[in-house]
């Protein structure tokens, strides 16, 4: 399983050398830079203390979405008050969640943002799922390096997990399945309601991969019988 980290535009150099040493404690070997050099930096190495390997392998990618123009199925992280999506997955439960999605996608991708202001809108738009981290106190949020290492070590034993090969799916079907809600939003002349389009982009990331072949189905079902009464 491809399994890259991806670091969007991180300042301090000691942030990503520690995330770079909470990925190799993990198992997890692939990091891609976005719009920084931090990586580059004497500190970073200094921190990054055994991973030098992962810094020297980091990727450079010029915006996110080229950093994820391979990802089958992407996670970010995210604080609750920075963003307009309201739908997350706590740690705990995003495990079982990637376990499910392992057997029939090629590749999946965990964001982490910017130290000071995470992400944009624009940027969690882009991906499948948004996770967070539960605080027991009303603080801002997890260092980089802290945040890193807490999904790392939740999500390794995805490391040694091999997918079934039995189970031969179209990766696609999730973007597919996305392209096809937004069609029927725009039909129902609805696509307007951007609280009913959040809440139906975030759910379908969630869904097994049985539960979106079933709402293909149903889709398929919906957009016949539109098609059935306009040509009535």
């Amino acid at each position: 399983m491809h399994f890259p980290l991806i670091l969007v535009s991180p300042a301090r150099a000691e942030n990503v050398g520690a995330a770079a040493r909470a990925m190799k404690t993990m198992g997890f070997d692939t990091l891609r830079i976005v719009n920084s050099q931090a990586h580059r930096d004497p500190a970073a190495r200094r921190v990054a203390h055994g991973a030098g390997d992962i810094l020297d392998n980091a990727t450079h990618w010029d915006s996110l979405s080229a950093a994820l123009h391979d990802i089958d199925f992407s996670v970010a992280t995210t604080a609750r008050s920075r963003a307009r999506f309201h739908y997350y997955a706590t740690p705990q439960q995003l495990l079982p969640l990637l376990e499910e999605k392992q057997q029939w996608v090629n590749s999946m991708a965990l964001v982490f943002g910017r130290e000071d202001t995470g992400l944009t809108n624009e940027e969690l738009a882009l991906v499948d799922v948004l996770t967070g981290i539960p605080m027991a106190a009303d603080y801002p949020s997890l260092n980089l390096g802290q945040a890193v290492m807490v999904y790392c070590y939740q999500l390794s034993t995805l490391r040694q997990i091999a997918a079934r090969p039995e189970i031969a799916a179209d990766v696609q079907q999730l973007a597919a399945l996305r392209q096809r809600c937004d069609a029927l939003l725009a039909r129902l002349a609805v696509s307007d309601d951007r609280k009913l389009a959040d809440w139906l982009t975030q759910r379908l990331g969630l869904l097994a991969q049985r539960d979106s072949a079933m709402l293909h189905r149903l889709l398929h079902d919906i957009e016949k019988n539109l098609i059935d009464k306009n040509a009535d």
